[in-house]
């Protein structure tokens, strides 16, 4: 995984998951509240997912070979895709199938221990917005001046998106459950703990989907953000000899862009000119563009609009 930050985020996350799941675990046993049990397998599938993001990360280092010349980039990609669908299935799928089974036999929350899921609930809650703030913090030097939404849907890096979405998820859910949990307990009506389950089912089927759309986006192929594509095109005209005549990019993977063009050369050019001019743009494109690691620029002779009106009526 090339983002250090990415990588420092999903290991604060996992750390807060794995502990958090076992202290739910244990509420849950102890109350049988399915708010607990929601939360608890919430933060196991959360757990999973992380580790997916890492194996991600680890597999897309790995070099071009024959087989896949372009290279391992997009399986970070891959594997973010792999979290939503168990965000979906493990988290908000059995989270809305908990709910609807306490719904149909609602008990409440008794004995001696009906203190513990609110101490675990509250403790979860400072755990989780400790890993959401590491996850921001490393995310803000990436993000700039771009807003949230903005940053999260035209992020090429799936990490921390995901991350900062888990986390917001996971924050937002520890809240229904303490809402669902504190009714019961004041209530004693478990019809209170079963909506609270469903509505921590509901967030995390929609987050879910939010990755999902934007994972498929990024496996689909992505082209370069609009400031890259102006660079391009700037590092290209930069001689005053070439100018772009048609420009397609594509990211092989968060920090691989793939830039294919075709620029215009002299009518009178030799070959040794051409191939210079192609070779000086390159370079050009590669100091501008750091991580447009695969290069294609096809020689093409500038044509106005009326000379390809009348290419095209001959």
């Amino acid at each position: 995984m090339a983002a250090n930050g990415g990588t420092k985020a999903i290991v604060a996350a996992l750390a807060a998951n794995l502990t958090i799941a076992a202290l739910k675990f244990v509420a849950y046993f102890l109350t049988l509240s399915s708010s607990m049990l929601a939360e608890a397998i919430h933060s196991v599938a959360d757990s999973g997912n992380q580790i997916l993001l890492l194996v991600g990360g680890k597999q897309a280092a790995r070099q071009a070979s024959p087989s896949h010349p372009f290279g391992y980039g997009r399986d970070r990609y891959i594997y973010a895709f792999i979290v939503s669908i168990v965000l979906f299935s493990a988290g908000g799928l059995f989270a809305l199938y908990e709910a609807y089974h306490k719904w149909q036999d609602p008990h409440p929350i008794e004995g001696f221990w009906w203190w513990v899921p609110l101490a675990v609930l509250v403790g979860a809650i400072i755990a989780e917005s400790f890993s959401l703030r590491t996850a921001i913090r490393e995310s803000n030097p990436l993000r700039g001046s771009t807003g949230w939404v903005d940053f999260i849907r035209r992020s090429k890096s799936p990490e921390l998106p995901v991350i900062l979405l888990e986390d917001f998820g996971a924050l937002l859910g520890l809240v229904f459950a303490l809402f669902g949990v504190s009714l019961t307990l004041l209530t004693g009506n478990g019809l209170w703990d079963a909506a609270g389950t469903a509505m921590i089912g509901l967030l995390l089927v929609a987050i879910a989907a939010v990755l999902a759309i934007e994972t498929k986006s990024l496996l689909l192929g992505e082209s370069a953000t609009r400031q890259h594509i102006r660079l391009i095109e700037e590092a290209i005209g930069a001689d005053n000899a070439t100018q772009v005549i048609h420009l397609k990019t594509m990211h092989l993977g968060p920090e691989e862009l793939l830039v294919a063009a075709k620029i215009s050369v002299g009518r009178s050019d030799s070959g040794q000119e051409i191939a210079r001019l192609i070779d000086e743009a390159e370079q050009r494109i590669r100091e501008a563009v750091p991580i447009a690691t695969v290069i294609y620029l096809e020689p093409d002779i500038y044509r106005s609009e009326s000379e390809r009106r009348t290419a095209r009526q001959t």
